[in-house]
């Protein structure tokens, strides 16, 4: 009777490491907003939006960059990256005090819980083409 209460103990102590992985999760929404507001964004993950703003779930571990295009617009982009944040400062104290903790600590670093992504939101602001750039690229007739 007393191992089983003392293995339900240590299981239970287990599976409150890895804080950050129970309260924050590996993924994370990113926000991409663009100026004009009608440009079409898409990441190098794969992600699509007809216009802005485009929000994106994206692994925590995962460096990406957004683009975005409009008509008369020069095509822009940013580089969204990883980092560790003090909004993960909750979930490292927690595995610093729970026994247990050193394998929490090690699951949250392995599975990118202890990142945010930055900048969060993103950005782009596309630069408008010159007027005879512009009529140039569209064609003749068009």
């Amino acid at each position: 009777m007393k191992i089983r209460v003392v293995g339900c103990a240590v299981g239970v102590l287990l599976s409150l490491t890895a804080c950050n992985t129970v309260t924050r999760g590996t993924e994370e929404p990113v926000t991409i907003t663009s100026t004009p507001a009608t440009a079409r964004i898409w990441t190098s993950l794969g992600h699509e939006c007809p216009k802005s703003p485009c929000v994106v779930t994206v692994n925590r571990r995962t460096e990406f960059t957004a683009h975005a295009q409009a008509r008369g617009y020069r095509q822009g982009s940013v580089l969204v990256k990883t980092a560790l944040t003090e909004k993960a400062a909750p979930g490292v104290i927690g595995n610093a005090v729970l026994p247990g903790g050193s394998v929490g600590l090690v699951i949250d670093a392995a599975n990118g819980a202890m990142l945010d992504h930055t900048p969060n939101p993103a950005h782009i602001e596309l630069t408008p083409m010159s007027r005879s750039r512009a009529r140039r690229v569209r064609g003749p007739g068009v």
